[in-house]
């Protein structure tokens, strides 16, 4: 290191992003690795953040490393935007990255941070999709040792992971992982796409934008690039399911504050003291709802004039 050289800082206190340059580029040199090899997991320095590991420490890494002055973030949490962990972190990227842009809206935004839900609102190239991820290593499930499952993802070897889903199969006559289902990237590594559900899955195969996943705890970043195959991990005779919300006579359930019937739904219980009241269903994407009731309602206006 040059002792002569000075961190470009912005404030006093920190430089732009909160992460010191050097760190910022240990970060981007794994990204641009991660994009070059799709799905490989590629380790990297995990710095200590000022918040817990598990709330989203790697994929913040990942986010404040890349974003710049001129960018537009959007973060959200299961789909919302103003749930405690998504304004948690806005908040702390807008006292880090002072004059940045923050955005609710998925459309507007250059930059997004996720956890757990890919936005409905389909993605374009000109933006970054970043996901906290968990355990990024979907063969920990079958095998504990990480050297060995190094060597497993270099041969392709997966016969104990579709080992894992044939069990479920044969005891509950489907593959029972709701979240972070298994996805094979460009034909080779399979990945673990964070806890997004297997609604989502589909979302990333030959999507437009460049999806980086970032996990602080195992201190691993891998990426889906821009117009790759992801597959999710099945059997020839039994086809990929997604959640389908339907009730028991088949009629798949909508939205009740937006009326959509095309997005991913989050059931919302009553509480014991609503007594008589009925569980009814909302969309997961805060921003999407809030897009489907504005059109609802103006279509409404037009046919009432």
């Amino acid at each position: 290191m040059n002792p002569g050289y000075e961190l470009p800082q912005d404030e006093a206190a920190y430089s732009f992003g909160f992460l010191d340059e050097y760190a910022k580029r240990e970060v981007r040199r794994c990204i641009l690795k991660a994009i070059s090899i799709p799905g490989y997991q590629t380790p990297y320095a995990s710095r200590e953040m000022p918040m817990g590991r598990g709330f989203g420490t790697g994929g913040l890494q990942v986010a404040l490393s890349l974003i710049g002055p001129d960018d537009a973030l959007k973060v959200i949490d299961q789909g919302s935007d103003d749930s405690v962990n998504a304004v948690s972190l806005r908040q702390f990227v807008e006292l880090t990255c002072p004059g940045i842009d923050t955005t609710e809206s998925t459309q507007q935004a250059t930059l997004i941070q996720s956890r757990h839900r890919i936005p409905e609102t389909p993605l374009t190239e000109a933006q970054v999709l970043v996901l906290q991820v968990p355990y990024p290593d979907p063969l920990v499930l079958v095998e504990p040792s990480e050297i060995r499952r190094k060597v497993m993802h270099g041969e392709g070897d997966y016969s104990r992971l579709l080992t894992k889903l044939y069990e479920d199969l044969v005891h509950f006559d489907e593959i029972t992982i709701s979240h972070r289902y298994p996805t094979r990237i460009n034909g080779h590594y399979v990945i673990d796409p964070s806890p997004i559900p297997r609604y989502d899955v589909p979302l990333l195969h030959q999507s437009k934008a460049l999806v980086l996943l970032g996990a602080g705890r195992e201190k691993k970043i891998y990426a889906v690039p821009p117009y790759t195959k992801a597959e999710p991990l099945v059997f020839d005779d039994v086809p990929f399911r997604t959640e389908d919300f339907t009730d028991a006579q088949g009629q798949r359930h909508t939205c009740a504050r937006c009326g959509a019937a095309d997005s991913f739904l989050d059931e919302i219980i009553p509480s014991e003291e609503a007594s008589g009241a009925q569980k009814t269903w909302q969309c997961s994407d805060s921003d999407y709802c809030n897009q489907q009731l504005a059109q609802r309602t103006r279509l409404t206006a037009e046919e009432n004039a």
